[in-house]
């Protein structure tokens, strides 16, 4: 254990903007659909976000990058993208070391007229099938319907924040989280508007996709709805708060019903730094007449171009009226992107709940896209 913490303080020591979308957004004032074909973020990036992630994103950049000929279009209205990402870890509970691979991903979007887009991904580690069209209803309206992640909370691209999935079990034995991991698809319809530069909302309908749930009336529909707004406070402070909830009306798991989230989030950026914040409620979750709760809190600098600096604290109380059985734990690490299309992230996760058990744990994670 003394020799990985020991490389890992060597290379912070050795070794901006962010290329996490939700950091990014915050931090530049700007809208998720400025980068990603997705309304809500995540997953692909348009025109736009690839050529930022490609010249902007980097520390180092070799001379003529910027007029490279390269492209992640195919003709005039076709794009792909890829990402891939795995990861060494050393568990402290387990006291050995492993590696895993996280996500294999292959993306296509098609532009069939001004008004529609068709979106395709491939996840070959996970199985998993994502597609959806998107209609411009209008310049301030859309309507996506197929198989997408819901728009809830603060999508970060890290999962073992409980806000999104927990732990998963990877490192110690306190896994959990609520339902929104890397995972989660629910085959629906979701309507989103932009009021203008002030306000974004989005509700959605649909039910979980993959195994008996995918079955016709196997559950009812799940609805979620999330709001958030941007004021404009100045050119060197910017500002995000908001507000979600999602309410599950059948059996999710066996032994689960009629669970609901509720919640809000917060950020806002300046001088480099960068904070975000979740807070949710969730009743019924994984068993019946119990409330839980889970909080998130990121705070990022940034040192450089290309590499940044960040600590979460991550909490997780799955009986609000019972004991022993919170979970937390509090991230310390860096995100490093050498090069274009390439990010490099060292975390330490440090366990901090009262349990005796030593649950800490090093993470060293690569991560390619395209």
């Amino acid at each position: 254990m003394r020799t990985v913490l020991s490389l890992f303080v060597l290379f912070v020591f050795l070794s901006g903007e962010i290329f996490s979308l939700p950091r990014f957004s915050v931090r530049s004032g700007g809208k998720c659909i400025d980068c990603h074909v997705n309304p809500t973020g995540g997953t692909m990036r348009n025109e736009s976000g690839w050529k930022w992630g490609k010249n902007n994103l980097v520390m180092w950049k070799s001379d003529g990058e910027e007029s490279s000929p390269a492209s992640n279009m195919i003709g005039t209205n076709v794009s792909y993208g890829l990402d891939f990402r795995t990861q060494y870890l050393y568990s402290q509970e387990k006291g050995r070391s492993d590696f895993q691979n996280m996500t294999g991903s292959l993306y296509f979007n098609a532009e069939l007229t001004d008004q529609i887009n068709l979106f395709a991904k491939k996840d070959f580690v996970w199985g998993m099938f994502e597609a959806y069209g998107v209609v411009n209803i209008s310049k301030n309206a859309y309507l996506k319907a197929g198989i997408f992640t819901p728009n809830y909370g603060i999508r970060l691209d890290d999962h073992t924040a409980y806000t999104r999935g927990g732990d998963l079990g990877l490192t110690h034995s306190s896994s959990g989280g609520f339902i929104y991991d890397p995972r989660y698809l629910e085959t629906g319809i979701e309507f989103g508007y932009n009021l203008g530069e002030f306000a974004f909302a989005t509700l959605s309908a649909g039910k979980q996709d993959g195994f008996a749930y995918s079955v016709p009336f196997a559950k009812d529909p799940s609805y979620t709805a999330r709001i958030e707004v941007t004021p404009e406070v100045s050119e060197n402070f910017t500002f995000l708060i908001g507000a979600n909830y999602a309410k599950h009306k059948a059996d999710q798991y066996p032994g689960w019903r009629n669970f609901s989230y509720g919640g809000g989030f917060l950020g806002f950026g300046t001088a480099g730094f960068t904070l975000l914040a979740e807070y949710d409620i969730a009743s019924n979750y994984r068993a019946s007449d119990t409330t839980s709760n889970v909080m998130m809190v990121e705070l990022s600098y940034k040192i450089r171009r290309g590499l940044d600096a960040v600590v979460r604290y991550d909490r997780y109380d799955r009986n609000t009226d019972g004991e022993g059985d919170v979970t937390s734990h509090l991230i310390v690490g860096l995100e490093y992107f050498p090069v274009s299309f390439m990010e490099i992230r060292p975390q330490f996760r440090l366990f901090t709940a009262d349990d005796p058990t030593k649950k800490n744990s090093v993470v060293l994670q690569f991560h390619f896209w395209y």
